[in-house]
């Protein structure tokens, strides 16, 4: 089911980024229909690759909800397959929410990113996507979900944030939580959070990677080597969080509320599919095992 293009309105006065969002460049959108032309050919290599891939069934279908996914120390995975499986469903381009650096990047890097979905990460841009009922994608832990310790694996350090679920609440936009397994395992942490390196090498890594208080997880892919280690990659999508407050309900406790729906629903998820993958002959990518692999029921 293809979305309907819908026509971008402005809202006022806007910042250089949401000005992007509202008047999309031309040579952005020739981009957008090249990427979207090459994933839609690729399908049946992705199908190949056996990736598990349940509740689609769940998602809007008129594309207007927020998806609420966890971030692994992959990097890439559940950037590129939560974005790519929605667009395969329902023909929409997914705007995910990224870091500043998108704003800071220029020239044909930026309108490559823009093109795929990527886009500032601020509440004026998401705002303004939400005014657009566009599909969007958040990771509430940022890289701080990326940067996991050794037994790490799967959990959400969401903290104190909790602004995509006001932006939600104000909006009325149903939240979607989209868990992936997999994306955990092809590194594994070797050393603890709060041990004597971690602590040692906060300075250095709040430069490297931007997130302050933490320090550089020491990994491994295959044997001693960074060569990512072969595993499946199982997605689900959960039923939608409907955000729409109660009278009778102020506006920060109901934003709690949806904050604790959704990170309740996306903790389900990656519990669920974690074991589900104990029984699964394909998890390691064996490919004697590809026609044993588990499927959506």
């Amino acid at each position: 089911m293809a979305k309907q293009e819908r026509s971008a309105r402005a809202t006022g006065p806007v910042g250089p980024d949401v000005e992007r969002l509202v008047r999309e460049p031309d040579r952005v959108r020739t981009l957008r229909e090249g990427i979207f032309a090459v994933a839609d050919f690729l399908a049946p290599v992705v199908d190949l690759c056996r990736i598990y891939v349940d509740g689609l069934e769940n998602l809007p279908r008129d594309g207007r909800f927020l998806l609420v996914g966890n971030h692994t120390v992959s990097g890439s995975a559940e950037i590129v397959a939560i974005p790519y499986f929605v667009h395969r469903e329902l023909g929409v381009r997914v705007r995910g929410l990224a870091n500043r650096s998108v704003a800071d990047t220029r020239g044909i890097a930026r309108d490559v990113m823009e093109a795929a979905g990527a886009v500032p990460g601020h509440p004026d841009t998401c705002a303004e996507l939400m005014r657009q009922d566009e599909t969007i994608l958040v990771f509430p832990g940022g890289g701080r979900d990326m940067l996991k310790f050794k037994g790490e694996e799967y959990t959400l350090h969401w903290e104190r944030r909790s602004g995509f679920a006001r932006l939600a609440v104000e909006h009325d936009y149903p939240v979607v939580a989209a868990g992936l397994v997999g994306g955990d395992d092809v590194y594994r942490s070797l050393l603890k959070r709060g041990g004597a390196w971690e602590r040692r090498s906060r300075a250095i890594g709040e430069r490297l990677h931007g997130v302050p208080g933490v320090g550089i997880p020491v990994v491994r892919g295959l044997g001693p080597t960074l060569v990512p280690r072969p595993q499946r990659m199982y997605l689900r999508f959960a039923a939608p969080i409907n955000t729409t407050r109660p009278p009778q309900v102020d506006v920060d406790t109901w934003t709690t509320t949806i904050k604790g729906k959704a990170q309740s629903a996306l903790e389900s998820i990656l519990a669920d599919l974690q074991t589900l993958r104990e029984t699964d002959p394909f998890r390691n990518l064996n490919p004697l095992a590809w026609p044993k692999a588990v499927q959506p029921g």
